[in-house]
């Protein structure tokens, strides 16, 4: 999808921040595990302004998003001309932010360009209702890794914890995406939001990768590598 050149829409799902933090063993447990340290406001004021200078001339939907990834985790760990990306930040993996934004109607017109990347094994049965569930959810059976797309680190989290409802099935698609505008709904009437302020669950540690299951062996490719000779 190229980037688009449309007057700006200031995105729907913008949420204030919130400390970001990941959840270890069980569903609603209150104590976290250590989050990586972000640097000391006069240093990371410097890392932000240097972060800054790479996104200025990127379109003001994909900017205004990535600027709140800057605010609250400082200088990027990659950056070029169209991504920045954070690595081993809060309860993430990863985090790349894009220029190209795409523009995603649930559960309110918004624009998409921050990713927030875990290590998750999804089930390749539950591949369908996730994609059902929310388009923005990305799932790479190989890597071993799920990601939310969407405007912000709270949305990002709601989008997981309801992708990990739907694995578990403690929610099926439509209770989920019901869910999801809920708590979108909830949090401009000034109710609790758990699901915006945390991910709920304990992710992956890098042995969460699918390597599926071979299918030729080496006799069966030096068989096919012959056949292919006699026909030359």
């Amino acid at each position: 999808m190229k980037e688009q050149s449309t007057r700006p829409m200031r995105s729907t799902l913008h949420l204030p921040r919130k400390s970001a933090g990941s959840q270890p063993q069980k569903r609603d447990q209150d104590s976290e595990p250590p989050r990586t340290a972000v640097p000391p406001d006069a240093s990371r004021n410097k890392s932000a302004a240097q972060a800054l200078q790479h996104i200025q001339h990127w379109p003001s939907e994909s900017r205004e998003a990535t600027q709140l990834v800057i605010d609250q985790y400082g200088e990027p760990d990659e950056a070029t001309q169209t991504q920045l990306i954070w690595h081993k930040r809060g309860p993430w993996k990863r985090i790349v932010a894009s220029k190209t934004f795409f523009r995603h109607n649930f559960p309110a017109p918004h624009n998409d360009s921050v990713e927030s990347v875990i290590d998750y094994r999804v089930p390749v049965d539950k591949f369908t209702p996730l994609a059902e569930f929310d388009g923005s959810v990305v799932v790479e059976r190989t890597a071993g890794e799920v990601s939310a797309r969407c405007h912000d680190e709270q949305a990002n989290f709601l989008a997981l914890n309801l992708m990990h409802d739907i694995v578990t099935g403690a929610k099926n698609v439509e209770e989920a995406r019901a869910y999801y505008a809920k708590e979108f709904a909830d949090y401009r009437r000034r109710k609790p939001t758990p699901y915006m302020e945390r991910l709920r669950f304990m992710p992956g540690a890098g042995n969460t990768e699918d390597l599926d299951t071979r299918l030729l062996s080496d006799a069966d490719l030096e068989q096919a590598a012959d056949e292919g000779k006699k026909r030359c």
